[in-house]
């Protein structure tokens, strides 16, 4: 993927293909189908046809439209399809980041307090 606009990512005709193929599946898995998508969207059937048959490039705003009506991330419907990607995977990586963050603190408080002892011990000299 490159960036082309401030809102525009130009995809490969691959990973267009397999993004709209996880899109096609979501809607499956919900069971709607393309008429319900679509005025959803507002936009006509056509046109959300041609996004799940790669053949519209869509851009970040369509994306986050898409993603909030079948109640995923954007990371999810760009997980190259994959089934298995998990919002819990991002939920533990937000967990580790913060149980990292403290064990951070308590090595800088650990760290102060050994310049403090040093600075005892020197001026005890």
């Amino acid at each position: 993927m490159s960036k082309i606009g401030s809102n525009q990512i130009k995809l490969t005709n691959d990973q267009m293909m397999i993004i709209s193929g996880h899109i096609k599946q979501l809607r499956i898995k919900v069971g709607w189908n393309q008429a319900k998508v679509a005025a959803s969207l507002k936009i006509s059937v056509a046109a959300y046809s041609k996004i799940e048959n790669g053949i519209t490039d869509l851009n970040v705003s369509r994306l986050a439209q898409i993603a909030k009506l079948y109640n995923v991330s954007i990371l999810e419907l760009l997980a190259n399809g994959k089934a298995d990607f998990k919002v819990e995977n991002t939920v533990e990586i937000n967990l580790l980041r913060e149980k990292i963050a403290k064990q951070d603190e308590e090595i800088f408080k650990l760290q102060k307090r050994v310049i403090e002892l040093y600075e005892e011990i020197r001026t005890k000299s």
